[in-house]
């Protein structure tokens, strides 16, 4: 029997509260990065938890090769899981590609969308002219040598300078959903995520935005959200972090968890 989106992707809604908050993470990771920030909400809202289909939580077989080449697949996903709940308006935070997932899905249907809340987001990595993504392609391209050269290797090296914050506990745990993934798989989506370019859509959001950057990221550099606040067509501010790190979840739960409260609509 072929399970339902919603058990392949492992969705749980949990929590006592009558507004709706969906909690979505990025590459590398599944839906276990936001336990530790979970406590914070679960009073106050019905917090609504998936996996992307490529984490390492979810049967590799429903990986479809063919029709996850672009981020509007995951869209298609994450409305999906909406619907099926019969979700009409919440608020959304969105961790590095979930956070691009995220605002592709408000430009499809605005009016689900209270809020955007995107925490490491980036439009596009590779440098562009007077665009400073923070990679050059030469870059990017040893990066996915290593990953197809030594899987563990790789891993063991990226989990620290990805948590950037001198927290073993945060790195075991980047390293262990790393590990969970199929290499492939991670491989496929990274090169795909490396190489998009979402600057083009930013002006049609007219959601209003909270973008949180801690302020040394060794994959998006501070003046990402700059771009991100200059350029997305609704009201945006930035939330800087004064910490380093790609996942403040993992590394500061409770410095994030305070900075996404106040990030919430009041209503």
């Amino acid at each position: 029997m072929v399970p339902s989106l919603l058990e392949a992707l492992n969705v749980r809604v949990v929590g006592s509260g009558e507004r709706i908050l969906v909690l979505a993470h990025g590459i590398g990771t599944d839906q276990s990065a936001w336990q530790r920030i979970l406590p914070f909400f679960l009073p106050n809202y019905r917090v609504i938890l998936y996996d992307l289909v490529c984490a390492g939580s979810v049967n590799p077989d429903y990986f479809d090769f063919r029709r996850y080449t672009t981020l509007d697949a995951y869209v298609d996903d994450l409305l999906h899981i909406l619907d099926a709940l019969g979700v009409d308006r919440c608020a959304y935070v969105g961790h590095s590609v979930s956070a691009m997932i995220g605002i592709l899905a408000s430009i499809r249907r605005p009016e689900l969308f209270s809020k955007l809340i995107l925490i490491g987001a980036s439009p596009r990595f590779l440098n562009d002219n007077d665009y400073h993504g923070g990679f050059e392609q030469g870059e990017i391209d040893k990066l996915f040598s290593a990953m197809e050269a030594n899987y563990e290797a790789w891993v063991n090296g990226f989990a620290p300078l990805a948590v950037g914050a001198d927290v073993p506990a945060a790195v075991r745990e980047f390293s262990r959903t790393l590990f969970n993934m199929r290499p492939d798989i991670t491989l496929f989506v990274s090169r795909q995520v490396f190489n998009s370019d979402l600057r083009g859509v930013l002006g049609f959001v007219k959601v209003p935005c909270s973008i949180i950057q801690t302020a040394k990221d060794c994959s998006v550099p501070t003046s990402v959200a700059t771009y991100l606040k200059n350029h997305l067509g609704g009201r945006s501010t930035v939330h800087m972090l004064n910490l380093e790190g790609h996942l403040p979840h993992l590394s500061a739960p409770a410095l994030l968890a305070q900075e996404l409260l106040r990030a919430l609509p009041r209503c």
